[in-house]
């Protein structure tokens, strides 16, 4: 057995345990809804009715906080709102977009998309919540850097309220299933897709899988040297520009094929509710839905809430405003335009693409998608892979490294940064199924800990959104 076998062998192996948990069936029978998707989906709906959609609310205020309208140089932080947006939407914005959503409606038909759209609406406000209490339990470290994230206001906020040991408990829990989750989701997913893209539109790297990752390995390495300000450097760079090339592209075929769009909308609301299926069907694509959306927009998940811990704000709730934008632009987005063409073209049914969807090759159907329409569009996705796989695992790599560094200690940083930096070279080499999976586990897994916080602390939740939102409404808060 070779080493790439056994890394092959040693992924499926924890898969099988940890998904007898995670997807534990609530409804045994013909309709199956996995224990974490509902999870999910309740944590959502609780946070959208309990905070008053604040999804809708704060939506244009989120805009002019990104925008600086508010910023001031005198508050605590490491990165500004918008860097912290950018390093979010980095580890969001990901083949969890191009492959996730085309293996999504391979499974689960163009109904998929509608149930994906609206969990990206409910994960708004998942995000604000998280990203509000990760702001509010933040600690600067002797080191100068900011420690925040769902570990800390698990252990902090929970001691707060009583209940230290199962806040300790929690904030381990979350932080093993984060630093799996940007091993596998954050990392070895993004670098396995990107080869596979990569061996597709360069035939000579198929037989030379070592070399893409030894190149991956160093252009990691670079940025995660120089910490958060760097990663937030290079996210706020790359995203903006990455984002809307694609949606551009995206829109160059819906525009090529504008006639179909009514047909396409109608085939993803239909299939939403697939009639002819039965109420099994029904399940069946909700849950599809909802996993994809999951992992694209980690709504729920608490890994944003990293990331939003280190930016300069004196108002909680404000960052918590602007982390709502993240499953916005992530899933109702961008996840809806790669979700119309592949639609539009069918090519979730294409029988040439079957090997594609049977070897969860997300990425390079839709390529060949875009390709089909488009003969310069492969080259262009490609690329646009590319960049979308590099942003995500820096800034996972930020979760991890945070998370590693909560269990061991500032001085251990090193080993998680070398153990990282490894898995990007051998990832290329790996099932693209298992990682698939592993990944799936890892993130989902980190929402059980998380939302309990949520849920918990939910009143001071409520009470930051309802303070802050009234200061706004009686224009306290001065433009700078």
């Amino acid at each position: 057995m070779t080493f790439f076998e056994l890394c092959n062998s040693a992924i499926s192996a924890l898969n099988t345990i940890i998904a007898k948990f995670l997807f534990f069936d609530l409804m045994p029978g013909e309709a199956q809804l996995p224990l974490i998707v509902a999870w999910l989906a309740v944590g959502a709906i609780i946070c959208t009715l309990g905070l008053k959609f604040i999804n809708i609310r704060g939506f244009l205020h989120a805009i002019q906080v990104v925008r600086g309208k508010y910023d001031s140089g005198k508050s605590a932080g490491d990165v500004s709102h918008f860097q912290a947006l950018s390093a979010a939407l980095s580890a969001t914005v990901g083949l969890g977009n191009i492959a996730g959503v085309a293996i999504a409606i391979s499974i689960g038909g163009p109904g998929a998309t509608f149930w994906m759209i609206l969990a990206g609406f409910l994960g708004m406000s998942s995000k604000f919540a998280e990203c509000t209490l990760a702001q509010m339990y933040r600690e600067v470290r002797p080191d100068g850097r900011i420690m925040g994230g769902a570990m800390e206001y698990l252990s902090r906020g929970l001691k707060e309220i009583g209940w230290p040991k199962l806040g300790s408990a929690l904030a381990v829990i979350f932080a093993v299933f984060c630093i799996g989750g940007s091993l596998g989701g954050g990392n070895a997913f993004q670098v396995n897709q990107s080869y596979n893209s990569i061996a597709a539109a360069i035939p000579w790297f198929a037989e030379h899988s070592w070399l893409y990752g030894l190149l991956m390995s160093v252009a990691v390495g670079v940025v995660i040297l120089g910490g958060i300000q760097r990663i937030a450097h290079v996210a706020s760079a790359i995203v903006p520009i990455m984002c809307g090339g694609y949606i551009l592209l995206c829109l160059a075929v819906l525009f090529k094929f504008s006639e179909q769009i009514p047909a396409a909308f109608s085939a993803i609301v239909s299939g939403a509710f697939t009639p002819e299926a039965g109420y099994g069907g029904l399940i069946g694509v909700l849950v599809v839905g909802f996993q994809r959306a999951a992992f694209s927009n980690e709504a729920g998940v608490g890994s944003a809430a990293i990331a939003h811990s280190a930016a300069k704000t004196s108002h909680p709730a404000r960052e918590g405003i602007v982390a709502l934008l993240e499953p916005f632009i992530d899933t109702i987005l961008v996840c809806t335009m790669t979700a119309l063409v592949i639609v539009i073209t069918q090519a979730y049914s294409n029988p040439d693409y079957e090997t594609l969807r049977a070897s969860s090759q997300g990425a390079v159907l839709t390529v060949k998608t875009f390709g089909a329409v488009f003969s310069w569009a492969p080259l262009f996705v490609t690329l646009a892979i590319l960049m979308f796989a590099y942003s995500t695992i820096i800034s996972w790599y930020y979760y991890g490294e945070r998370c590693f560094t909560y269990l061991a200690g500032e001085k251990y940083q090193i080993i998680f940064k070398l153990f990282y930096i490894f898995i990007v070279f051998v990832s290329a080499s790996v099932t693209a199924g298992a990682i698939l999976d592993f990944s799936d586990l890892m993130l989902l897994g980190m929402s059980f800990p998380n939302l309990i916080g949520v849920y918990l602390l939910f009143g001071k939740i409520k009470e930051q959104a309802e303070g802050y939102m009234k200061k706004l409404k009686n224009g306290e808060f001065k433009p700078t």
